[in-house]
């Protein structure tokens, strides 16, 4: 029996939710930001790999450069969610629209359109506001310019698996390929960062329990929910839906952590997801 929209709408909810808490969780581990970004990706390709069954099959040497993509996402985010405050971290990914339509006209030939210009200005704005905010270094944002950078990556980082994504389904029908491409780049980030990883440390329970939490829950659940729901919830609505992750995540680290974003941080933040969901509508309109 096909799920109703109320319950496909539920399932988006509970992935922006739990993408959402990936700063807080992250900040509560007292684990170096390249020991949190192996073990967490290691937990979670296993927790995929369990949860999507597709997500074991259908490999193959093309989706290899899209999961090196993601792989790099995922260790970016992390690094900066350690170095940076939560907001930025978060905020400068939300910035990966802007080099999706950069990267747009070389990759996939699809020209820039006068909404578009204004939309790239939009963010870039609010881009340059978060990296404008004079934020101190904190316990919680022990580096916010190393910080800021790894968030700019991650954004960069993010429109390049978005980017292969697109070219794959265009090239060869791409089918399970995002699902596999989840699976392989956390695998490779696993690998990649494991040598600067070990030896493992004491972890400990609660380090534990939270590495845990984010392999099972905030990626492989989420990503879960999201595979389920998404191809039955217009583009508009899955946009404006999962635009909560960004939005609830600066919050959760300040209930949990007690960790304030600079004034200019938070007014980039705003300006980047507004002209988001203002694109989505546009593009929705015309659609």
């Amino acid at each position: 029996m096909p799920r109703s929209r109320a319950t496909n709408w539920l399932l988006l909810l509970a992935a922006a939710f739990l993408f959402s808490t990936g700063g807080a969780a992250i900040k509560a581990i007292s684990m170096t930001p390249w020991q949190i970004a192996s073990f967490r990706s290691g937990i979670a390709a296993l927790a995929l790999a369990v949860f999507v069954p597709d997500g074991r099959r259908h490999w193959r040497w093309a989706l290899l450069p899209v999961a090196a993509a993601y792989a790099a996402t995922l260790v970016s985010f992390t690094l900066a969610t350690k170095l940076t405050t939560s907001a930025n971290a978060i905020f400068l990914q939300s910035t990966a629209p802007l080099y999706l339509l950069l990267i747009g006209p070389l990759l996939l030939k699809e020209p820039l359109g006068r909404s578009d210009l204004l939309f790239l200005t939009a963010v870039a704005a609010g881009m340059l506001l978060c990296f404008g905010s004079a934020q101190p270094a904190v316990a919680t944002a022990p580096d916010p310019r190393t910080g800021n950078l790894m968030g700019a990556v991650s954004g960069l980082s993010w429109a390049l698996t978005v980017s292969g994504l697109r070219w794959l389904g265009r090239r060869e029908g791409a089918g399970n390929a995002a699902t596999a491409t989840v699976v392989l780049g956390n695998l490779l980030a696993f690998l990649v960062t494991l040598p600067k990883a070990l030896p493992p440390p004491h972890a400990g329970l609660l380090n534990l329990s939270v590495l845990l939490y984010l392999g099972v829950f905030q990626i492989g659940l989420a990503y879960l929910f999201v595979t389920r729901a998404i191809r039955h919830v217009p583009a508009f609505e899955a946009t404006t839906v999962l635009l909560l992750e960004p939005a609830l995540n600066p919050v959760w680290v300040w209930l949990v952590q007690g960790e304030r974003p600079a004034a200019s941080s938070i007014s980039g933040g705003v300006l980047i997801l507004s002209a988001t969901v203002l694109n989505a509508w546009w593009q929705n309109r015309r659609g």
